[in-house]
């Protein structure tokens, strides 16, 4: 006979194992761990037109006009206010064409206006001198070897390895030592390092203008290499020419 005391109809059933609160507690604490990882990954990955809690500012949020922004106090209405004539930006006077650009626009008679006309020799803000010839060759070493090759006869890593791999587009780089290159005038040359020629890209950006009028001058030197005249060699040294 059962004990009324523990009957389910009167008593509204027994305890329930203990098992079950431990196995409920750990699901409960499971599910609340991925909450803040949720809550992370949709901060991260969608978007809100509300900035980002900034605990320190380190003056990043200013009250300010940002560029294209709409300003009503002008009559243009823009906040960007336009340069007074004749302002030049900073490092852009550039008045000597010999120095900054190799070459000169003139005009003729025979050809009209606006013909170029490229400079013969180094500039006068350039000292050509054994360590100007270095820096040059430095340079020459870093942005013109791979293609043109160190002695200049345009057989660098890079022609070689177009050639491997038979590339139908590769266009040959250019000999330094032809009669073409070497009749050309130094402000060609300078302005073919800035600009760039045929495929050649140009260099004026990653090259500032006394390292470009270095290369030329060694570019010089390298030819006068290849294509000295026995004058100009010691009479001591000439026995042992080849």
């Amino acid at each position: 006979m059962s004990d009324p005391s523990h009957d389910n109809k009167t008593s509204g059933g027994t305890l329930k194992s203990p098992l079950f609160w431990i196995v409920f507690i750990l699901v409960m604490g499971a599910v609340v761990s991925w909450l803040p990882l949720s809550i992370i990954a949709k901060r991260r990955f969608t978007t809100s037109d509300k900035p980002r809690i900034h605990i320190f500012q380190d003056m990043d949020q200013q009250p300010k006009y940002r560029p294209q922004a709409v300003n009503n106090l002008f009559a243009d209405g823009r906040a960007m206010r336009q340069p007074v004539d004749g302002t030049v930006a900073f490092g852009d006077v550039q008045e000597d064409d010999h120095y900054y650009r190799g070459y000169a626009m003139t005009e003729s008679e025979q050809q009209g206006k606006y013909q170029t006309s490229y400079f013969k020799g180094m500039p006068k803000q350039v000292t050509v001198d054994e360590n100007f010839i270095r820096r040059g060759q430095q340079r020459y070493d870093i942005y013109c070897t791979p293609c043109h090759g160190a002695d200049g006869f345009g057989q660098g890593t890079v022609h070689l390895r177009a050639l491997e791999l038979q590339q139908s587009t590769w266009v040959p780089p250019t000999s330094m030592h032809t009669d073409i290159v070497r009749d050309r005038e130094e402000g060609h040359l300078f302005n073919t390092i800035t600009h760039g020629i045929r495929n050649m890209p140009g260099y004026g950006k990653q090259i500032p203008v006394k390292d470009r009028w270095a290369i030329v001058a060694y570019i010089r030197a390298l030819q006068l290499s290849q294509n000295a005249p026995v004058s100009d060699v010691p009479a001591d040294v000439r026995p042992t020419l080849r």
